[in-house]
C-alpha cells in the first residue's frame, strides 16, 4: 500500500509540474478616469528623442495625451511647438514600474497615414547604464503609414545591433489586442490571441541575456522618422491612438 501511495505521489507531482500556470494580473491602467495620464503609473519623454522623428514630445499637456471616456488618447498634431512643426506624446513607466517576464497586453485602435508611426513597446530598465541596443528592446506592436500590416520585433546586441521580427495583416483602425508572452525560454507575439512570431532566449542563446532583466513600457505616436519618412499632403491631423487598457500579467 505504501508503495502504491508513493507511486501515486510521483505521478501526481509529475502531472502538476506540466500544468500550465495561470496568468495573474499584477499591474494595469484601465483609463477609467479623466484628465492627464495617472502620474503614479506614467511619465513622459519630452523633446526630440530618436530616429530623426519630427514631433516634439510634450508633457503635462492634454492636447497630446489625455484619458477620457474609458480610453487613453495619444494625439499627434500639426502645430508649431518649440522648433517643431508637430507635437505628440510618449508615455513610459520608466523608473516607476518594470517587469522581468510576463504577459504584456494592450487593447488599441490606431491611426493610419503617411508618416504616422504608433508603437507599444518595451526597453530594458538598464538603458541608462548600458545604452541601446545592449539594454534590449521588445516591440510588441509597431505600425507605419497606410499599411494594413502589424510589426513585432526584438532588438538586442550580439557583437553588433541585431534584430528578429515578423509581420502580420491587421486593420489597425479597429480595436485589437496586442500581446507578448515572455518567459525564461522565449518571447512570443500575439494579435487577438493568435500567435504570429516567437524568439527563443533560453540560456541567453545568441547573446540574449538582455531579456532576462526588467523592462519598462512605452506608448507613443511618432510622426516622421527614419522608417515611415515624412507626412505628406494626404496625412490628416490631428490623429489619435486610442488605448482601452494596458495590462501586465505574471505567473507565480
Amino acid at each position: 500500500m505504501k508503495k502504491l501511495l508513493f507511486l501515486f505521489f510521483i505521478v501526481l507531482t509529475a502531472c502538476s509540474q506540466n500544468i500550465e500556470q495561470p496568468w495573474n494580473l499584477v499591474w494595469s491602467d484601465e483609463f477609467d478616469y479623466s484628465g492627464l495620464p495617472d502620474p503614479e503609473k506614467w511619465g513622459n519623454e519630452a523633446g526630440f528623442i530618436r530616429n530623426n522623428e519630427l514631433q516634439y514630445y510634450t508633457q503635462g499637456r492634454i492636447e497630446n495625451s489625455v484619458a477620457a471616456n474609458g480610453n487613453l488618447m495619444i494625439i499627434g498634431r500639426k502645430e508649431t511647438f518649440d522648433t517643431a512643426e508637430y507635437t505628440s506624446a510618449s508615455l513610459t513607466t520608466d523608473g516607476k514600474h518594470s517587469w522581468k517576464y510576463g504577459k504584456i497586453e494592450a487593447r488599441m485602435k490606431l491611426p493610419k497615414g503617411q508618416g504616422i508611426w504608433p508603437a507599444f513597446w518595451m526597453l530594458g530598465q538598464n538603458i541608462h547604464q548600458e545604452g541601446w541596443p545592449r539594454c534590449g528592446e521588445i516591440d510588441i506592436m509597431e505600425h507605419i503609414n497606410d499599411e494594413d500590416i502589424l510589426y513585432g520585433t526584438l532588438h538586442w546586441h550580439n557583437e553588433k545591433h541585431v534584430s528578429d521580427g515578423a509581420r502580420t495583416p491587421c486593420d489597425v483602425t479597429q480595436f485589437h489586442n496586442y500581446t507578448v508572452e515572455w518567459d525564461k525560454d522565449s518571447i512570443k507575439w500575439f494579435l487577438d490571441g493568435i500567435k504570429y512570431h516567437g524568439v527563443g532566449i533560453k540560456d541567453s542563446i545568441n547573446s540574449t541575456a538582455e531579456f532576462h532583466k526588467p523592462f519598462y513600457i512605452i506608448l507613443n505616436l511618432a510622426i516622421g522618422g527614419n522608417w515611415p519618412k515624412n507626412p505628406d499632403e494626404t496625412t490628416v491631423f490631428p490623429d489619435t491612438v486610442f488605448v482601452d487598457y494596458v495590462r501586465v500579467y505574471q505567473k507565480q
